[in-house]
């Protein structure tokens, strides 16, 4: 199984981008991974796109994961209050680091 990969920028002018890049993997079979491990800048509106993504998936009875999730996305989800939504939840507490602006 290969993994989508996000890329680097999840800024808000990728969101509508992510959102055609996703569309196709929403009905696709089987377990899907996620590749959150390059994404150096996240923006909420991102985050939204993969959150209605992962529960569209979910909904339909779909497993979605991450491979790898980068420091930025950790953070931004985890600022944001979306960790457990993204299924990046059972993340340890002490691996946390300030963030200035996930937005």
């Amino acid at each position: 199984m290969s993994a989508v990969p996000l890329g680097d920028d999840l800024g808000i002018e990728a969101a509508t981008d992510l959102k055609q890049h996703l569309a196709p993997h929403v009905a696709q079979p089987g377990p899907l991974v996620l590749d959150a491990g390059t994404v150096q800048r996240v923006h909420t509106a991102s985050l939204q796109v993969l959150c209605s993504f992962v529960r569209q998936r979910e909904q339909a009875g779909l497993a979605t994961d991450f491979s790898a999730v980068s420091q930025s996305f950790r953070d931004a989800a985890r600022l944001l209050g979306l960790a457990p939504q993204l299924g990046l939840a059972h993340d340890n507490e002490h691996n946390m680091q300030q963030v200035e602006n996930a937005a």
